[in-house]
């Protein structure tokens, strides 16, 4: 159990992590609302087709329902942390994004479940401490109020998201996860043909789009393969550390250098994952 749940949290956080530096890439030429929109375009048809695929059953009313509701958390997150990227340095937006997805689903879960084992808790302790030493730039400017604004709209809308999917009652994954896009699709068009964000994005973007948006659909898929394989918060913890992968892509594909902290954060990562599991 404790291992499944490592392998699924593990996994969902290394597809957001990659996603998220493919949208973060994308949206520095591009509209946030429209890559937002064909990255869930690209996410519903896959799930619909794995749903067919598996021959996973059409779950009653109430699922499809908390997936729309997660759909319209999550989208909000995605918005906030697209834009967040695109205006402000990754080392602010990251850490603050991914502490809050993880205290908010956390705090749920505690208040429903009880406390986890010592052991569990420690690892927290060093997972939020991993993730704010790998993400966050040491030459950054001081964080002003102002700055973290959409980061704590986008980590809020993230945990509300890992809080309602879990509410799904039967043992389906990928029905709930198209109702969630069913529900963001739509405020999405809605938002972008409101603000005119609606050009296309040129085609050599389109690929990196679509990349993004496969990673974040199999990061929802694993983070509810791992939320329903064990506890909530140790399921919102483990997906937490995404912001890991993306500093580690951007080490080796755009160069950027680990700093010493970075590496420390790297370790305290590892230690995280050895007490949670």
């Amino acid at each position: 159990m404790e291992l499944s749940i490592a392998i699924f949290g593990l996994a969902a956080a290394a597809c957001w992590g990659a996603g998220d530096f493919s949208g973060g890439v994308a949206t520095k030429r591009n509209g946030v609302l429209i890559i937002a929109i064909i990255s869930q375009i690209m996410g519903i048809i896959i799930l619909t087709s794995a749903a067919l695929v598996f021959r996973e059953g059409i779950p009653p009313t109430p699922d499809f329902l908390w997936g729309a509701a997660a759909g319209l958390a999550g989208g909000t997150g995605l918005l906030a942390l697209y834009h967040a990227l695109s205006v402000e340095k990754m080392g602010i937006v990251a850490p603050v994004t991914a502490v809050l997805s993880a205290i908010v689903p956390m705090t749920f879960g505690i208040i429903t479940e009880g406390l986890p084992a010592i052991s569990q808790l420690t690892g927290f302790l060093f997972a939020f401490i991993g993730v704010w030493m790998i993400s966050r730039e040491e030459k950054s400017p001081k964080i002003e109020l102002k700055k973290i604004k959409l980061p704590f709209i986008a980590g809020t809308g993230f945990g509300l998201f890992m809080i309602l999917i879990d509410q799904v009652q039967t043992g389906g994954v990928f029905w709930p996860l198209v109702g969630a896009r069913m529900a963001s699709i739509p405020a999405f068009i809605i938002v972008a043909s409101y603000s005119k964000q609606t050009k296309i994005p040129g085609l050599r973007y389109l690929p990196l789009i679509a990349l993004a948006g496969l990673l974040d659909t199999g990061g929802n898929v694993f983070y509810a393969l791992a939320a329903k394989t064990g506890r909530l918060d140790i399921a919102a913890i483990l997906t937490s550390m995404y912001p890991a992968v993306t500093v580690l892509l951007a080490w080796v594909l755009l160069k950027e250098r680990l700093k010493i902290r970075q590496l420390a954060g790297v370790f305290a990562i590892m230690m995280a994952v050895i007490l949670i599991t």
